[in-house]
């Protein structure tokens, strides 16, 4: 069955989504500041373009089989069914998008979405400041809630002990890509292939956040309305190919147990093109599909 934040949003009656402070995160913002300088370092000197079909090959599989198939459709919200040892595979290919392991990708969705479904809630959980503000602190900074609400980790995570080994081991996972990279094609493979990816999955995993909650009807639709809720995905115009369905915000704000992110035929959701492929050849079943 699909799993909804209120499984493991625990609020209470102390929980508060509007007071706390954003706090600079040193191992985020040092992170994601090595990576860039990586990439244009290293891959302007190591320069090729087979460096940079690794880089957009690498991107295809971590991005859609790992950011959206793996950990967000499948790991969180449960939205389908598989192998274990697929499951297994999409996650570490989430964990290696560059944004944290399971657990704390699970957690940072889970209350976002949980303060998002509330009457206000603090900016950063709403994308509520400018552009270049909102950048900073979601790449170089963290949210400390005054009273957050407990959090339970899903029984999915909880029985993988090797969930919990990418968990404690995130950026580590790195190491064994750039070996591999680095024995194939050399520093420059390695440059774009692991500094350029995850320098740009995190940049685009805030900018396509930041747009669908910004932009506002008039640049990118919206087709569903969350009553109550303080803040109204919008479906990122333009979007839905590169970001493998997940620029359709509006579409998973209204209906977050679809597997299925692009609704309408004029919304490509290559996403849930993988997906109808897996099932056909028998290893992706009990597949939730919205149907508005």
């Amino acid at each position: 069955m699909p799993r909804d934040i209120d499984d493991r949003i625990i609020p209470g009656t102390n929980a508060d989504p509007c007071a706390g402070r954003v706090r600079w995160d040193p191992v985020r913002s040092i992170w994601w500041t090595a990576m860039t300088i990586g990439w244009v370092v290293g891959g302007t000197i190591w320069f090729s373009w087979s460096a940079v079909a690794v880089f957009l090959i690498a991107c295809t599989f971590v991005l859609c089989g790992g950011h959206s198939l793996g950990m967000h459709r499948r790991f969180i919200h449960e939205s389908f069914d598989c192998p274990a040892w697929l499951t297994a595979l999409g996650v570490w290919l989430g964990t290696l998008v560059g944004l944290g392991g399971p657990r704390t990708m699970m957690r940072a969705h889970d209350l976002r979405d949980w303060a998002q479904r509330q009457s206000d809630c603090h900016p950063y959980l709403r994308h509520g400041r400018g552009r270049w503000h909102d950048f900073l602190w979601q790449v170089h900074g963290r949210l400390e809630l005054d009273n957050p609400p407990h959090h339970e980790m899903s029984p999915l995570y909880r029985a993988s002990r090797f969930m919990q080994l990418l968990q404690a081991t995130a950026l580590l996972q790195q190491i064994p890509v750039a070996l591999v990279l680095l024995w194939l094609g050399g520093p420059g493979w390695v440059a774009w292939g692991v500094c350029g990816r995850v320098s740009i999955a995190i940049f685009g995993h805030w900018a396509v956040g930041w747009h669908a909650h910004n932009a506002g009807h008039h640049a990118h639709p919206r087709n569903h309305h969350n009553h109550g809720h303080c803040t109204q995905g919008h479906n990122v115009r333009g979007f839905g190919l590169i970001t493998f369905g997940e620029g359709y915000h509006n579409n998973h704000h209204a209906f977050p147990e679809s597997a299925r992110l692009g609704l309408r035929d004029d919304q490509p959701d290559p996403g849930w093109w993988v997906l109808c492929a897996l099932r056909r050849v028998g290893l992706v079943w009990n597949i939730n599909e919205a149907r508005p």
